[in-house]
């Protein structure tokens, strides 16, 4: 099993897919209960559709990497977007360009990494992530928190074993906690220059259109893409939906460096207030 060992407290479990080696790497964040597995096959298609090299790693806590010991704070998504996942690239894919796909929280965290300006970052795919709290955001964490507590989300302990507990509390108090309702990264968009494919599904139960506009509106080369008929997961609902707008954004910017103000649509693309 591939492991990177970060300290002496936090193993981190990882996967890599082969691809083009002059090719960029696809970096996958997963969502804030997810893992590598939870991804299922949907890495493996879009490296294979671009030609990219993959790269695929459990957060601390998560899946097969080692258990959070101690409490979350509301700054956790910065933590693991400015220090966990600097480490895991410079440790596993050093000096290589990449682009970030993220999910839910892992879109958010690659928002967050994205407006540092990295040197080998070429652009971010962010499916259903979040800038701000909304009350639908809340309502849809306390209905998973009372399914939980009712032993419904019992699939959970295929992917995290005996952290599954810790790691659904962590995400579920962390978020429903009175301090992280006025939790926001808007002010760090205007940082983002990269290019940005911002994804969410019409009827997210986790999160409204607002999300997508207010990236698209705030960060400076960034494009969306509403998806019908799909909910909070759209790499799984709508995979070859998604295939083809993630494949489509990707084309042309793998092989020439990030100009601002490129901002054509991708082949499939929706805009937010064009929906199809």
């Amino acid at each position: 099993m591939p492991i990177l060992n970060l300290s002496t407290e936090t193993d981190i479990y990882y996967e890599l897919i082969e691809g083009d080696p002059a090719r960029p790497y696809l970096v996958f964040l997963h969502e804030g209960l997810g893992c590598c597995a939870m991804w299922k096959d949907f890495p493996a298609q879009l490296c294979q559709a671009t030609r990219c090299r993959g790269l695929l790693y459990d957060r601390h806590g998560y899946g097969q990497s080692s258990p959070l010991m101690v409490r979350r704070q509301i700054h956790y998504l910065h933590d693991y977007a400015l220090c966990e996942l600097p480490q895991v690239l410079a440790s596993l894919i050093p000096g290589q360009d990449h682009f970030l796909v993220g999910h839910s929280d892992g879109g958010s965290i690659a928002l967050i990494y994205a407006a540092q300006q990295a040197p080998r970052l070429r652009g971010i795919i962010t499916e259903a992530a979040h800038v701000f709290v909304e009350s639908m955001t809340l309502d849809g964490i306390r209905t998973a928190d009372a399914a939980f507590g009712a032993g419904k989300l019992g699939a959970l302990a295929k992917y995290h074993g005996e952290k599954t507990g810790n790691i659904f509390k962590a995400w579920s108090d962390t978020w429903l906690s009175y301090g992280f309702q006025f939790w926001n990264i808007e002010y760090l968009l205007p940082s983002i220059e990269c290019p940005a494919l911002v994804v969410q599904g019409t009827q997210d139960q986790y999160g409204s259109a607002a999300q997508v506009d207010t990236i698209v509106a705030q960060a400076l080369n960034a494009m969306p893409a509403m998806v019908e008929q799909c909910g909070h997961t759209p790499h799984q609902e709508q995979p070859q939906a998604l295939l083809a707008l993630m494949e489509g954004f990707l084309r042309g910017r793998m092989d020439a460096p990030h100009h601002r103000g490129q901002d054509a649509h991708p082949p499939g693309a929706t805009g937010a207030d064009d929906p199809r």
